[in-house]
Parts: structure tokens; sequence; C-alpha cells
């Protein structure tokens, strides 16, 4: 069992998003290194933790995984609903939609949708590792999301930019292309496993 590189790369992945969460700590970090600085150790610390997680888990598996448990067939059916609303949410990241509005923060529930998909296929403990860490950050991160929001009342000068149902449509679209590609292509190549 082979599991210390992918423990390593999540510590490193998600605990640097984690910090970003506690605002004072973060305000300081920002002052004493200069926004350049903050940023670019901010890139190396989450693509390092990203390298180590892709690896990690390519190892762990080859070197045999784990089970926990034995996830029922049906189930496949609910994951493949939570990836598709996951697709679609991440194209609601930035266009202005209704779909955006709605969500708060479509990327966010997009990764939550995605880590809680793979736990009910995957019941093995470097996916539970893995996808079980995606979650619980998700989690956190729409709760601290949700308190910044509560103190950081946009003033009367805020421009909003008003949702256009155009932008549900395209978002939709490009979920869906972004969706089927990747179960039927991307997946494979990617992953190394055929979800068809």
């Amino acid at each position: 069992m082979e599991l210390s590189t992918l423990i390593i790369g999540l510590v490193l992945f998600l605990g640097g998003h984690a910090f970003t969460m506690h605002r004072a700590a973060r305000a300081r970090l920002l002052e004493s290194l200069g926004e350049g600085r903050y940023r670019g150790l901010y890139s190396i610390v989450s693509l390092a933790g990203l390298v180590l997680i892709i690896r990690g888990y390519g190892v762990y598996r080859s070197a045999g995984m784990v089970p926990l448990w034995y996830p029922p067939a049906f189930l496949r059916h609910v994951t493949f609903l939570l990836l598709l609303i996951a697709f679609i949410l991440i194209a609601a990241t930035y266009p202005p939609s209704h779909i955006k509005r709605w969500v708060r923060h479509p990327m966010i529930t997009a990764i939550i949708l995605w880590s809680f998909g793979h736990l009910l296929v995957r019941g093995d403990l470097g996916s539970v590792l893995m996808f079980g860490g995606f979650l619980l950050w998700g989690i956190l991160a729409r709760i601290s999301m949700a308190r910044r929001a509560l103190k950081d009342v946009p003033g009367p000068t805020a421009v909003l930019t008003e949702p256009r149902w155009q932008s549900d449509l395209a978002v939709v679209a490009v979920g869906l292309v972004a969706y089927f590609a990747f179960v039927i292509w991307g997946h494979p190549w990617l992953i190394g496993v055929s979800v068809v």
C-alpha cells in the first residue's frame, strides 16, 4: 500500500487552499511577502500538490488498491448525473448567468458534487482519502465564503452584472459538450479508466 505521495499531495494542495480561508493569516503573509511573491508561492505549492496527488494516486492504483467497501452498481447512474451537473456548474463559474446567481459559487459546488459522486462509486482507501479530502475542503470553502459574503456587503456604488438567459444557454451547452467529451474520451485518456 503506497499512499504517502498521495497524502503529501493532498496536504499541500488542499492545505494551501484551506489557508486562504484564514483571512487574517493570509493578510499577514501577503503583507510580509508582497502580492507577487505570495501568488508565486501559492501557485508553486498548489502545482506541486496537484502533481503529487496525480502521481501518488497512480502509484497507489498500480501497487494494488485497498478495498473498504463495494459500491452497488446502481450508484454509477447517480454519479453520472452529479458529474453532469458539476460540468455545467464549472462552465457557469464566470459568465453572468442565472445559474451563477442561484448557486453562488459554481466551481466550489462542482468540486463538492464531483468528489461526492466519486465517493459513491469508489470504495477503496486511496479514493476515500482523495475524494473525501476534496469533499471536506469544498464544504469548508462554501461555509467560509458564505461567512465572508455576510461581512462584505456591496456598497451603493458596486456594479452588479445582471444575469442573461443567453449565458445560461451557453453554459448548459458548454457543460454538456465538455461532459460527454470527457466521459467518452477524456476519462480513459487522462485517468486510464473507461467509464462507458
